[in-house]
């Protein structure tokens, strides 16, 4: 099992920053590996929303259904895969934090199935991924 948490502090309103984490189609965007994401359902986004993802890592397409198991408006969204090469649970937080927004992420993972890489250099190389994700979050929403 694999658990990673990555905080970043962005130089934006919470709402914004959330609005635009919360929108899994924005995922391309600023997620590097992520070829593509959809909504399979209709809004609003709530608990039960799903939406599908095809992603590539260490050369490998991974394609994802996700549902959304938690939702609280401009706080928090967790999201957990249902269908998926790569068993996932992917928890975003948003918060105030001295005029910014910090948003913290926690990943849970089973890569045991797909990849044949020891836990601990997994675990890095996911670490790696999402803190150069949020590090790319930061940009875009900053316009830097």
């Amino acid at each position: 099992m694999i658990r990673v948490v990555v905080t970043k502090t962005i130089e934006q309103p919470p709402e914004k920053v959330f609005t635009y984490i919360a929108n899994f189609e924005n995922n391309p965007k600023w997620q590097k590996g992520i070829i593509e994401a959809k909504f399979t359902t209709n809004e609003p986004l709530q608990v039960g929303s799903t939406y599908d993802q095809v992603a590539k890592f260490l050369g490998k397409r991974i394609i994802t259904t996700f549902r959304v198991v938690a939702y609280e408006e401009n706080e928090k969204i967790k999201i957990t895969s249902v269908k998926s090469t790569f068993p996932i649970t992917v928890t975003r937080t948003v918060e105030p934090f001295n005029g910014a927004t910090k948003v913290t992420t926690i990943v849970e993972g089973d890569a045991s199935k797909v990849f044949k890489i020891t836990q601990p250099i997994m675990k890095k190389m996911v670490e790696k991924s999402v803190k150069t994700d949020y590090e790319n979050l930061k940009k875009q929403l900053e316009g830097k």
